[in-house]
């Protein structure tokens, strides 16, 4: 088997692969565009097996992490059995370090093959559903501020406006070019924008789809810097009352919907599970922001036999308000490959890694690590790749 990055001569190939394996129609385009690239598994000298990798950014304590995205991973279904889906995500593994992306990030279809590589669990995409008449009740009756449509003299405005949220929760993406082309929002059914005194102090993207009686409106972003800008943005929707029943809201800021919003006791949730591995533990410990704490240290043994190289006695060192990895220690806490991802993205604490089987010691030598994500709320993408 030979694994090698793909190239514009292999586009044909992949794209039978993908329609195959995901039951969709045939991509248009071509397979390079700015900010992806990706990998082929050749047997025979015949393309057996694809997978990408988006060049992306993800939050954690306010600093974007270089993250690669993996997606579209296929193979060809006279070759399967034969380790090809294996052999492409150890590959990437090491180009994903060599591009400088520390953590990666996929949607598994098949959990336990990501597993088995060292992805887990580690964060949450939602939607929900907001019957219109809970929409209806949030809207204040004081004269809000007022918003008007967006046009491309306000994407930059747009992205800085989302950057401001999105760094203060952890796991979004910080949404960059080239993978993320700023124009495509102009496409979406309605895109709102408020204006403030410096930027914007909010926005709203949605578009029409069919579904039900009447269709469905999907909100896909409800940006708001501020109470006042959320409201009002969540108030602009009841023009829909007559026309809609309920709307679908994705989760980007989780204030909208907790502490703002007038959600019935029970209300209808679709939610997908996100898998990050952390691919190099001492630059994604450099990259991530973490709160000031007390000098002190953690011994770890990392168990990872797919990273070789942060793999053995490492120590998470705090020290002057940095924090860093480095080589060497007793190995008093024993991490595997799959604790490293909810750990470093604050999805779960080491005692429920523990009663995972994938830490070992003594827990009052792990409490570091515990204090160190000190994240509150859940670790959240709302992009899906």
């Amino acid at each position: 088997m030979h694994i090698r990055e793909y190239t514009e001569d292999d586009r044909d190939d992949v794209f039978r692969l993908r329609k195959v394996a995901f039951n969709g129609t045939t991509p248009s385009g071509p397979l390079l565009q700015p900010g992806r690239h990706g990998l082929v598994a050749e047997i025979d000298g015949k393309v057996a097996g694809v997978l990408g990798i988006g060049e992306y950014g993800q939050f954690y304590g306010g600093a974007a992490v270089p993250m690669g995205g993996i997606g579209g991973v296929a193979v060809d279904g006279a070759t399967r059995g034969r380790g090809v889906a294996g052999a492409l995500l150890d590959t990437a593994l090491t180009t994903m370090r060599e591009h400088g992306q520390p953590i990666s990030v996929l949607y598994a279809t098949v959990p336990t093959l990501y597993r088995g590589r060292g992805w887990e669990r580690a964060g949450l995409f939602e939607w929900v559903e907001l019957p219109m008449d809970r929409v209806l009740s949030v809207a204040r009756p004081t004269e809000l501020l007022r918003s008007r449509p967006a046009d491309e003299s306000d994407l930059t405005a747009l992205h800085a406006c989302y950057l401001e949220v999105a760094r203060t929760i952890d796991g979004m993406a910080d949404r960059r070019p080239p993978r993320i082309d700023l124009e495509k929002v102009l496409e979406m059914d309605l895109v709102s924008v408020l204006p403030g005194p410096n930027g914007l102090r909010g926005y709203l993207t949605a578009q029409r789809e069919p579904g039900g009686e009447m269709g469905r409106l999907k909100v896909h972003d409800l940006i708001g810097v501020d109470v006042e800008a959320q409201l009002t943005l969540l108030a602009s929707l009841k023009s829909w009352a007559g026309t809609l029943d309920a709307i679908d809201l994705r989760i980007t800021d989780p204030a909208t919907l907790d502490l703002l919003g007038a959600t019935p006791m029970r209300y209808s949730v679709w939610t997908s599970t996100w898998m990050l591995r952390v691919v190099d533990l001492p630059a994604a410990v450099a990259a991530r922001g973490w709160p000031r704490l007390a000098n002190a240290a953690v011994d770890l043994e990392i168990v990872d036999e797919h990273a070789p190289w942060h793999a053995g006695n490492q120590r998470i060192v705090v020290e002057d308000g940095t924090v860093r990895v480095e080589p060497g220690g007793s190995g008093a806490v024993r991490l595997h490959a799959r604790a490293l991802g909810p750990w470093f993205t604050g999805f779960q604490n080491t005692h429920a890694l523990r009663r995972a089987g994938l830490l070992e010691g003594d827990p009052a030598d792990a409490v570091l690590l515990d204090q160190l994500v000190g994240a509150s709320g859940v670790p959240r993408l709302a992009d899906f790749f």
